[in-house]
């Protein structure tokens, strides 16, 4: 029996009339659902538009959304080094400076759970849980009120209020501090997870070698969770660069508002929401590609170590000198 037997039976006649059946009208709806966005962005439906299957509904209407002079704007130079390469600027700053902060946040977090001790475990797991379970928006928000919190509780201790001007949060520091609270929570528990998967006898074997914990931690088990968990990592880092997208609501100019600026201002929201849109999927799809990489360069040197630790082993039998030769 074939292993494709074993996962489930080959459909019958009817099942596979049923499944043919059921792949048309996917198909379909799926071209239906284009058309009606077509014909909707194209002004070509609702009250005083042309009859629905006229080759004048389907023609680009001028008024359009699809109309050429609304990609023009893009073909403009200005407009790629006056919004489109600065939000790109912003966006990945934003990202890299969060994702950096996370992963430390994330790695001393992570171990701190894992320690024997209460008094450092159970506070790390507090600030995990509560950073974690808060809303990215509300930490930003969070973030820029900052000074203002900081100004009321100085009455409270006998200290006069700051001067205008003197404690401020910018919308980059926010929303990386935003970014960094809770993504460097989520990675906390990715890091623990990977840890705690790692074997028991690696641990018992660097013990028995004389190591003591922090020696088997930076050593033995974090190298092998980070090496485990590297999807999950940069599926997080992933999140982490789309989540910059709502320093939009503090005026940051990311991405996302650079062409929402240029939607306002040219009328093209689609066009520019398109162009948006495959940005992000290019980046994100390259921070794939450098993870599928980096996993494959593990994986290499993985068997490079191993091959080479078998020289040992060869030498302990007792072969020695040229081959074919003894001693």
């Amino acid at each position: 029996m074939s292993a494709q037997q074993v996962l489930f039976d080959i459909p019958g006649p009817k099942a596979r009339i049923r499944h043919a059946v059921y792949t048309v009208l996917t198909l379909v709806g799926f071209f239906v659902v284009l058309a009606i966005i077509y014909l909707g962005f194209n002004r070509s439906l609702g009250e005083g538009a042309p009859p629905l299957f006229s080759a004048e509904a389907w023609a680009v209407n001028p008024n359009g959304q699809w109309a050429a002079v609304r990609w023009q704007p893009f073909i403009d130079p200005a407009t790629w080094t006056d919004y489109v390469i600065p939000g790109l600027l912003n966006t990945l700053t934003a990202a890299l400076w969060a994702a950096v902060l996370a992963l430390v946040f994330g790695l001393v977090f992570g171990i701190a759970r894992l320690s024997d001790h209460a008094w450092i475990r159970i506070p790390a797991g507090a600030v995990v849980e509560f950073f974690r379970g808060i809303p990215l928006l509300m930490l930003i928000f969070f973030a820029m009120a900052l000074p203002l919190a900081v100004n009321q509780v100085r009455p409270l201790l006998g200290l006069p209020p700051l001067q205008p001007g003197t404690f401020q949060v910018s919308a980059l520091a926010a929303v990386v501090i935003g970014l960094t609270l809770y993504n460097g929570s989520v990675l906390a528990e990715v890091f623990r997870a990977g840890i705690n998967a790692v074997p028991k006898g690696q641990s018992e074997a660097a013990y028995s070698l004389g190591m003591n914990k922090v020696q088997v931690m930076w050593w033995i088990l974090i190298p092998q969770a980070v090496r485990s968990m590297m999807p999950a990592i940069v599926a997080q880092l992933v999140i982490l660069l789309k989540d910059t997208a709502l320093g939009y609501i503090i005026a940051f100019p990311e991405l996302l508002r650079s062409f929402s600026l240029i939607g306002t201002r040219y009328g093209n929201v689609i066009p520019a929401a398109l162009i948006c849109a495959v940005i992000y999927i290019a980046i994100n799809i390259s921070l794939s590609r450098l993870a599928i990489w980096l996993e494959k360069r593990n994986a290499r040197s993985s068997k490079g170590c191993t091959k080479g630790t078998a020289l040992p082993t060869t030498a302990a039998s007792g072969t020695f000198g040229a081959p074919g030769s003894t001693t």
